[in-house]
Formats: C-alpha cells, structure tokens, sequence
C-alpha cells in the first residue's frame, strides 16, 4: 500500500513536464496564465495604467510589469516590462505624470515617470519597503507609510564578545501580545508612520509617531496642507482589533483626531470641492462579520451621517466622481459589482463583472479606479478567463480593452461553470452554489463528484475562473462549490448563521445537501464521491469525515484540527478568540472541543490526504500534524504532504500550485471505483 502511494505521487509530480496539449487545461498551462490587476485610470480618462500579471517559469515567480492603455482604441504599450517588479502605479492629478514603486535598484523604491518626455527619475533612498503611495493634489508631494524599527526588546546585559568570536546568535526577546504574522514570520518591533517625500525627489519627512500603526487609504485634504488616515491609538490597541478612528495629520505634523465611534471608520475619500470626506464604518461588537457602511462627513463641521444605512452589503472603495455621487464596489450572491450611490443614498448597478485577480480557486475578487468625471476602469473577468481591463459608462456600459489569455485559451475546451440552488436539510435555508462540468460533457454519462469547500468562513466562491478547479474537471470531475452559511455578499444574517458553529453540523449540512442535489441531476456515480477544501474548507472537510463515510477519499488543507491548540499558536488569536468564540479556551473547553475535528477523528475512515506548508502561522502544522497521527494510531489510510517555504498561502508559486492540484488528483485517483 505505502509504496503504491510513493509511486501515483512520484507519478504526479512529473505530469507538469509530462502532459501533452490536448485541448483541454492542463497543469503546465498555469506557468502560462496572465491577469490584469490595480487599473488605474488618468485623469482625463483617456488612459489606463495597471499591473499586468505573468509568471516566470524558471524563477518560479509572478513578474508584475506596467502597461499603458488608451482607451478608445484599445491600443496598448508596455511602459515598464522586464524582469524587474513593478507596482502600485499612481497618476499625478494633472495627468503629465506616473508614480509607482520598483525594485529595479534592488529594494523597493519610489519612482516618477514624465510621459510626454518618456524619462524616469527614481525620487526616494527608502531602507524599507512602503505603501499607500498617494499624490498631494497640487502635485508637489507624495504621501505613503513605512514602518519605523524600533529596538528590540532586551531582559539580560550580555558580556561583550571577543573580537574575532564566533558565538552563537543572541536570543530573541517577545513582549509584545501580536508577536508574528503568517506569510512574514516573528514581528520585527517597530510601527507604520505616514511620510510625505517631493515628488521630484528629496528627503522624506515623518509626519506620525508614537507606538501606533498608521496608515491605510491615504486622503489629501484638497489645499494639500493636510493628509485624514485610519489608525488605532488606543493604549491597548493590540487587543482592540475592531478599533481604529479618523485622523488629520498637517505638514507640519499636528494631530487632529475626526472620529470616536466604537468600532472601525476607515477607508477615507474626499470630494473634489473638500466640502465632504466620505468613509467607511463597520461595528465594533464582537462578531465574526460585519458590514462596512458608507458615511458622508461635512468637512466644515465635522459631522456625519451614515448613507444607505438598510443597505445589507458590505460598501468597499468609495470614491468620488461628482458633487453628489460616488462609484462603489459590493459582493452580492457570489459575484462583485460596481455601483454608484449618491449622497442621498440611491445605488444604481453599472457590472457584476468584476472579477479575476484571485486565481487560484473561485473567490470574489477584483478592482476598480474612478476619476473625478465619472469614468471608471476595472478588472474584468469570467468563469473562463482571469483578470482582463475593462472600463464602464455611466449607464453601464462595458468596454473591455485586454485579451491577455487569449492566445493560452481561446483555443482550450474548458470546463462550464453552472449554477445551482438548493436548501439545507438542517433548516431549509436556501444555498447557492455552482458547478463545472467537464470539457465534452455528456449529461448521460456518469461522472466522479469533487465538492471543494471555501475558507474564511465569511468569504465566498462564485462564477469566476479558477486553475485550481479547471484542472479538476479536465481530469473527468464534476466539480461542486457551494457558498454556504456563513459565507459573505449575501448580508449580514446569513453571514452570522455560523456564529459560534464554525465548523458544526449546520454547515456540513449544507454541503452535504449540495452534493444530494447534484445526484439528482442523474450524471454523477454515487461510487464516486471527494470532498476536498483549504484552510477553514480544510477545517469543514475533516468535520466531515468525522459525520459521514460517503466519500472515496479526502483532501485536508491547511486545516484547524484542535481549535484549543490552534488559537493559542497561530497568528491570528488576538482576533479570532473574542469574535469567534464565546470566551477564552480554558474557560470554554467543551465549546472549543466540540467545533475540533480532533473530536470526531474516532468515527473517521475515509482515506486522507494532509497538505500544510511548512511556515504556516495561521494554521500551523502542528494542526495537521495532530491529525495525521491520530488517523495512523487508528490505522486509516493517510498521507501528509508538507510544503517546503510555503505560509498559509500555499499556492502562492506556480509550482506549488500545481503541487496542490497534482497531488490531490493522484489521492482521489487512488480510490475512484
């Protein structure tokens, strides 16, 4: 049996090399997949800069090189494209000019591109890396935050070491209660300030201090005098992680706190005239989910007043484009729309093709721009293909200006991704999901099922392009996803349904009623079912194991086995424990236990595969290393696939994503029938 296992995935490693183009999607074509991200569209509306996405085969990387776009002809230049990084490319007001960060001189810097006289200047000498480039609006400064290192911590006055001694490293000091962060490792001591450098190059200037992160959505005050910022200054900030208030900061450094709410407002944007700043709120209870909320602030008076306060959706990236109205993005039954409100609250639908910068599985995502004369450009994308550019009228109107996939799938027969509602047998609440079809689907054959479960939990698969999934229905699946309680864009109570019941028997139920509706369709062999998902859909797959025995096989990612564990090692504790449980874990440990998937490893025989990268901080391996020993003590069929370097992220290289998706398709095709 072991060596049977050793050889199908030895076999599943070669088949990126091995696999021939057949017309179909296939593992080395995710090396070849490009998508469009961070449009950004000038002032006069007449060009798009955005990022543009290609990966590098031999370096096993994702190149990010800028590209110009004009948009009425479609035509468009490379205006940064080799093997430097290029990013966050931001227009001068006047339109003459482009700001944007690149490690073309070996760190991460800040440069100025001139278009009418095609030259660059690099304008900063950063000794680290920075975010939120922003211009000030008369174009003579930009803004940005950068962490400020601070000594560590020290408790022992070691002797002074011998010149010339070779002594081990010193100890490492932690007092702090958020001490790492998944995908970065041990927290270096230090806190995010807001600089403002010339635009024409010079020395940067610290505007905030104190022990404090500042930083997010950066907002010039209009005269460019003054820059309004989200940050959390409470004492005790690390333990208030739904906090956070407005700020004013002046060039000269003068601190004017704008808001006090309980809760967060963040996000801040002011209108052309700088007589109204709008900003987003969310609630400070203590609850896994909750909505953002649109507000519109009188500059002159400082007060406020939420907008489309019944609105039951999460409001993302208000930005002005007239006196009285904004463009805004929302996610609505697993897809993300743009829109415009006005400051009366009226929202009016222009796409729910946003989409496409999340490749990997179905996520909601995407981006957009707006300039001050109503045009918006955006990343479009579809349930075939990734992240294109786009740009929308004021009725509606989509023109898109990329095809970057075109030449990889416009000749590829890929699966079709179809809707599906249902109801849950727990409660009848009604589910919807989706699923994909193999390439040359005929509804009188019998197909194996693959339900891949998404994570969070409040966050949501829907009809958008996924490499992950094509590849398993190349393979001969049906692939079922579903968005099940719990999940975001369908409103704040539907959201709240797994409030203390992450994972439970309630959303196992709506999984497992999804995969009783598919059978009614009459094309799935019941003799083959899998169940596979990551992260809090690794959590739901090995919860479901431990309730039922229907499927051939599973994949477990990244999971949660041991809740009691898990939030006192991981990253994410400081938040997790007071929104998603009921109190700390020694106070509660029936409730903790009860949710573990450790809990139900005695019903478990469904053969299992474990898959955690090796620097995971927010589902450590521990996790599933606790799981793994616990099925080999109970002698069930079991493997577990490290990762080498990978965080949570664990197909965030080419290669490891083809790591993922080969290695799982080599477990299920062990015990198809």
């Amino acid at each position: 049996m072991k060596s049977s296992i050793k050889r199908t995935l030895a076999a599943a490693a070669l088949l990126p090399a091995l696999v021939q183009a057949n017309g179909t999607f296939t593992a080395s074509d995710i090396f070849d997949l490009e998508h469009a991200s961070d449009p950004q569209i000038s002032p006069n509306g007449e060009q798009v800069v955005y990022v543009r996405n290609s990966n590098d085969v031999m370096k096993d990387s994702t190149r990010r090189n800028l590209w110009l776009l004009d948009t009425q002809s479609g035509t468009q230049t490379p205006l940064f494209s080799d093997q430097h990084q290029y990013y966050q490319p931001r227009w001068s007001p006047d339109g003459s000019k482009i700001a944007f960060l690149s490690s073309a001189s070996g760190s991460s810097q800040i440069y100025v591109h001139y278009l009418k006289q095609n030259r660059t200047a690099l304008v900063s000498q950063l000794q680290a890396p920075i975010s939120n480039l922003t211009w000030s609006p008369d174009g003579k400064w930009l803004a940005f935050s950068q962490k400020v290192a601070e000594q560590p911590a020290v408790i022992a006055n070691m002797p002074a070491k011998p010149k010339g001694a070779q002594w081990s490293e010193a100890a490492i000091v932690i007092d702090k209660a958020y001490y790492q962060a998944d995908g970065r490792g041990l927290v270096k001591p230090g806190y995010q300030q807001i600089f403002i450098l010339p635009s024409e190059g010079g020395t940067p200037r610290q505007l905030t201090s104190g022990e404090f992160h500042h930083g997010g959505k950066l907002a010039w005050q209009p005269d460019s005098q003054a820059i309004v910022f989200s940050a959390n200054r409470i004492v005790d900030w690390e333990y208030k992680g739904l906090e956070g208030d407005l700020f004013k900061v002046s060039l000269s450094g003068e601190l004017t706190q704008l808001t006090s709410a309980p809760g967060k407002e963040h996000a801040p944007s002011f209108s052309k005239d700088g007589k109204k700043l709008a900003f987003l709120s969310a609630s400070g209870e203590l609850n896994p989910y909750r909505n953002h909320k649109l507000n519109i602030m009188d500059w002159s008076s400082k007060s406020y007043q939420m907008i489309a306060k019944d609105f039951d959706r999460s409001i993302q990236s208000p930005a002005w484009i007239a006196s009285n109205k904004l463009a805004i993005a929302y996610d609505d039954h697993g897809k993300r729309k743009l829109a415009t409100i006005t400051t009366s609250g009226k929202i009016t639908d222009l796409t729910d093709s946003v989409s496409g910068t999340y490749l990997g599985r179905p996520y909601i995502s995407g981006e957009f721009s707006a300039n001050y004369a109503g045009q918006i450009a955006f990343t479009k994308g579809s349930s075939e293909r990734p992240a294109d550019v786009a740009v929308v009228s004021k009725d509606g109107k989509v023109k898109q200006l990329t095809t970057l996939n075109e030449d990889l799938l416009g000749h590829k027969s890929l699966g079709q991704v179809h809707e599906i509602n249902y109801t849950s047998s727990f409660d009848g609440e009604p589910i919807q999901g989706w699923y994909i079809t193999p390439p040359n689907f005929e509804p009188n054959k019998k197909y194996p099922l693959l339900l891949e479960i998404h994570g969070g939990p409040h966050l949501a698969y829907g009809p958008h392009f996924s490499a992950e999934l094509q590849r398993y229905a190349a393979e001969g699946y049906v692939v079922f996803y579903d968005n099940h309680r719990g999940s975001s864009s369908y409103g704040e109570r539907f959201a709240m349904l797994l409030k203390y019941k992450y994972s439970s028997k309630e959303d196992f139920a709506d999984h497992n009623s999804g995969v009783d509706a598919m059978l009614a369709k009459g094309f799935i062999d019941n003799n083959n079912l899998f169940i596979a998902g990551g992260s809090a859909g690794g959590i739901a797959t090995a919860y479901a194991i431990g309730l039922t025995d229907r499927f051939n096989a599973a994949a477990v990612v990244k999971p949660v086995i041991n809740w009691l564990s898990k939030v006192l090692t991981a990253d994410s504790g400081l938040m997790q424990i007071p929104t998603q449980f009921p109190g700390m874990p020694w106070d509660h440990v029936e409730h903790y236990w009860q949710r573990s998937p450790m809990s139900l490893v005695g019903n478990v025989t469904t053969p299992t595969m474990l898959m955690t990268g090796e620097e995971d901080l927010r589902t450590p391996m521990a996790e599933t290393e606790q799981y793994y020993q616990a099925l080999k003590l109970r002698k069930v069929d079991s493997v577990l696939v490290k990762i080498p370097g990978a965080s949570h992220g664990i197909a965030g290289k080419p290669s490891r994503m083809i790591s993922k998706i080969e290695h799982t398709l080599a477990w299920f095709e062990k015990y198809k029938q």
